[in-house]
Parts: structure tokens; sequence; C-alpha cells
């Protein structure tokens, strides 16, 4: 209470202050009610061979996805926060720190029948900062290959969305936590 009648009465006492001194007191809008621009992260899929488009087509679902970052494909000679690489293991990703990494796209996984498309939002999504939920439903992109062979869905849930959001609200970008470090393989 006791608070609240001096933050009053100082207000009170600004206000007086600009009218004597011929100055208009304005309401500017709360900065944190202004919606903050997208996070911009590259990536570089040179080196996902036969698997350029699905790389294309998950990062395309992550930006339709999620408003606090996009990801764009690299240009020529641009500097890429996440690289993605085809190899013959299984599909991984290496983050270094939140939206940044490597990310594998196993051909081990492909020949088993999973969803390229899947496997590459799958992976992107550990870069955003989202961790594996398995076992889990075809529902849950972050399940994985527990959801099986059958399972092509390449979409964020909503709870997988506002985990992507929350991370790339500004507070947690650029930091190295150890469970972001690791190597995930899915």
């Amino acid at each position: 209470m006791h608070v609240r009648t001096l933050t009053g009465g100082l207000a009170a006492a600004c206000l007086m202050s600009l009218a004597l001194t011929g100055g208009q007191a304005a309401a500017t809008p709360h900065a944190a009610s202004a919606p903050s621009a997208a996070r911009v992260l590259i990536y570089d899929a040179g080196g996902s061979a036969e698997f350029r488009s699905a790389v294309d087509r998950g990062a395309a679902i992550w930006n339709e996805s999620v408003d606090a970052v996009e990801l764009r494909p690299a240009a020529a000679g641009q500097r890429a926060n996440i690289r993605v690489l085809a190899d013959n293991g299984w599909p991984r990703a290496l983050p270094t720190t939140l939206g940044s990494g490597t990310v594998y796209i196993g051909r081990q996984a492909v020949d088993q029948g999973y969803d390229t498309v899947r496997i590459s939002a799958h992976e992107l999504g550990h870069i955003l900062g989202l961790p594996d939920r398995k076992p889990g439903p075809c529902s849950s992109l972050m399940s994985g290959s527990s959801a099986g062979t059958a399972c092509t869905n390449p979409y964020p849930n909503s709870a997988e969305k506002a985990e992507v959001e929350g991370n790339f609200d500004g507070a947690l970008v650029g930091r190295t936590p150890a469970e972001r470090a690791q190597v995930i393989v899915d």
C-alpha cells in the first residue's frame, strides 16, 4: 500500500513538473507489449545431398508454425547458424547454442522407411531447443522414431510450438545450457 501511494505521488509530481515547464505528458506503450521481430537463423543445406528439398520443407514448416524464429537458406558466401549434412548413419543434431549447430540427415533411418521431411523438421526442432519426447505419438514431432515408420507428420504440436516461441523470446537466445550442447541422437 505504501509503495502504491509513493509511486502515485511521484507520478503526479512528474506530471505537474511537465505542466509547469510547458511539456506534454503522453502515454507510451509498454515496451514488452510491442511485438518483437523474429530471430533469423540461416541454414546451409549444401551438404544435405538428396535431402535438400526435405530440409527446405522442414524449415518452411517451422516458419509456418512459429513467429519468434525464421529459418532462411544461406545465400552464396553467407555464414550459417545451422549446417545440414547427409550421411549414412542415424539422423542426429549437434546443437552448439540455441539456434546454432549441425544436423545430420542419416540415410539409415530413411532406408528403414522414416519420412525425410519429418526427420528434417524433427532435427531442426533440436536446434530450436526441443528435446526428444520418446516414446510418443505421431502427433508429437519430437517423438521422433518412436512414432514408427508409418508416421509422416512433420508438424510440431501446440506444446512444441509454444516451447520454441518461449525459447526465442529473447531471454534464452545465444545461451549454451549443457543439455543443448549434447549430441541428440534420434
